[in-house]
C-alpha cells in the first residue's frame, strides 16, 4: 500500500537524524497529510525534499499508523498530480500551457511549413518535393535560410491564448467528468469530452492565425510580412475569410483531440501508472498519442489547408468548370467554400491518394510536436504546483 510504503521511507530517514520525538511525530503527520504517499517519492526524486528531514528513532512511535492509512487514503480520493492539484489554481494550468503551446510551434515550425507545402494540391515545378528533408533543403538553398520561418510571430502570438485555454479548459472538464462518470478513477469518456470541449476554444483563437501562417508558408507568397497579409485578406475577402475553414477545422480537431488524449492517458495508464512527475512517459506518450491522430486525420487536414491557402493554381485549374457563359466579375470571385466543396476538389484532383498528401510531414510534425507540448507543460505544471505548495507552507 502507499501509505505503508511512505511509512518505510520515513523510518528510513528518521534513522539519520534528530533526536526530538515531539517535534517528528507532529512535523511526519502533517506531511502525510499534505503529501499523501505518492507524491513524497515524486519530490524525493525530482526536486529533493519538500520539507527538512527532522526526527529519531522513536519517530514511528509518533505516528498512529491507522490515522496515517486513513490520510493517504483521502489524498487518493482527491485530485492527483495528473488531475488538478490541491492548491493549483487554474492559472497554474493556463501559464504552463502558454508556455508548451508556443514552445511547441516555435520550434517545429520549419516541419509545419513543409506540411503546407507538401498539401498543396497543384503546386508549381519549383515546389514539388520528394520528401521533408528535400523540401527543407531546396527552401533553404533558393528561398533563405529564414523562408521556412515566415509567420512564426503570428503563430507564436495566438499560439499563447490559445492554448492557456486548451490545457485549462481540459484539466477542469476532465476533473468534473470524471468525478460524476468514474468517481475516483481515470475516464477515457470524460477524456475524449474533455479534449474535444477544449478545442472549441482553441480553435476559435487559432483559425485565424492558421489563416495568415498557411498563406505566408506557401510557395511565391505574396505578402511581405503578417500584417500586410491580415490587410489584404480582410479587404478582398472580408473578415469572414479568417473563419473560412472553421468548421473543417473543428470537424478535423475534435476527432484528432478525442483521440489524442483518449491515447495519451491511456499510455499514461500504462507507462506512467503511479501519475508521478515523469518526463520520459510523458514524451513516448505525447510523441505515440500526436503520430496516432495524425494520420488517422490527415484526410481532414488536406481540405483545411485547401480552404485557408485558396491555392491560386488550384483555382485556376477549376476555371473551365465555370463555363463560358459566366460572368468576369463572377469568375473573379470564385472561391472553394465549405467542407464539401474541399473534399470534391481534392477528390477530382488528386483522387484518393490526394487526401493523404503530406501524411509523411504532419505525422514528423506532430510527434515531436506533442511531445514537447506534453513535456512542457508537465514541467512547468509541476514547478508552479510546488512553488504554490511551497508558499502555502512558508505562510
Amino acid at each position: 500500500m502507499e501509505a505503508d510504503g511512505f511509512v518505510r521511507r520515513r523510518r528510513m530517514t528518521a534513522e539519520t537524524t534528530g533526536n526530538d520525538p515531539g517535534v517528528a511525530g507532529a512535523s511526519a503527520g502533517a506531511e502525510v497529510r499534505w503529501l499523501g504517499g505518492r507524491f513524497w517519492g515524486v519530490s524525493e526524486t525530482i526536486v529533493g525534499s519538500l520539507s527538512p528531514r527532522i526526527g529519531g528513532e522513536t519517530e514511528l512511535q509518533a505516528v498512529d499508523f491507522n490515522r496515517s492509512a486513513q490520510d493517504a487514503q483521502t489524498e487518493d480520493s482527491e485530485p492527483d498530480y495528473e488531475g488538478l492539484p490541491q492548491g493549483a489554481s487554474t492559472s497554474t494550468h493556463m501559464w504552463a500551457g502558454a508556455v508548451a503551446g508556443i514552445m511547441e510551434h516555435c520550434l517545429m515550425f520549419p516541419i509545419d511549413c513543409v506540411k503546407t507545402r507538401m498539401q498543396s494540391l497543384q503546386p508549381a515545378p519549383a515546389a514539388r518535393y520528394r520528401n521533408v528533408m528535400d523540401a527543407l533543403r531546396r527552401i533553404i538553398a533558393t528561398e533563405g535560410v529564414w523562408r521556412p520561418m515566415r509567420g512564426l510571430n503570428a503563430t507564436a502570438v495566438g499560439a499563447g491564448p490559445a492554448h492557456a485555454l486548451y490545457f485549462a479548459s481540459y484539466e477542469k472538464l476532465k476533473k468534473t467528468l470524471s468525478d460524476a462518470i468514474h468517481p475516483g478513477a481515470n475516464s477515457h469518456l470524460a477524456n475524449g469530452t474533455a479534449g474535444c470541449v477544449a478545442t472549441l476554444l482553441h480553435d476559435a483563437i487559432m483559425n485565424p492565425t492558421e489563416v495568415v501562417k498557411q498563406r505566408m508558408q506557401m510557395y511565391n507568397s505574396p505578402y511581405r510580412g503578417v500584417m500586410d497579409c491580415v490587410r489584404a485578406v480582410w479587404y478582398k475577402e472580408g473578415p469572414g475569410a479568417f473563419y473560412r475553414s472553421y468548421t473543417t477545422q473543428l470537424t478535423m480537431n475534435v476527432p484528432f483531440q478525442a483521440l489524442h488524449f483518449m491515447t495519451y492517458e491511456y499510455l499514461q495508464e500504462l507507462l506512467n501508472p503511479h501519475r508521478q512527475y515523469n518526463p520520459s512517459s510523458h514524451m513516448m506518450s505525447g510523441a505515440l498519442a500526436g503520430a496516432i491522430a495524425a494520420a488517422a486525420t490527415t484526410p481532414l487536414d488536406v481540405c483545411k489547408t485547401l480552404l485557408n491557402t485558396q491555392e491560386s493554381l488550384t483555382l485556376h485549374s477549376l476555371s473551365p468548370s465555370q463555363g463560358p457563359g459566366q460572368g468576369q466579375g463572377q469568375g473573379a470571385h470564385r472561391q472553394i467554400s465549405g467542407l464539401a466543396h474541399a473534399f470534391r476538389t481534392v477528390y477530382r484532383l488528386g483522387g484518393l491518394p490526394g487526401f493523404f498528401k503530406g501524411v509523411q510531414a504532419r505525422i514528423i510534425y506532430q510527434m515531436p510536436s506533442t511531445a514537447i507540448s506534453w513535456s512542457v507543460y508537465e514541467f512547468f505544471k509541476y514547478g508552479l504546483t510546488k512553488h504554490q505548495n511551497d508558499k502555502r507552507r512558508s505562510q
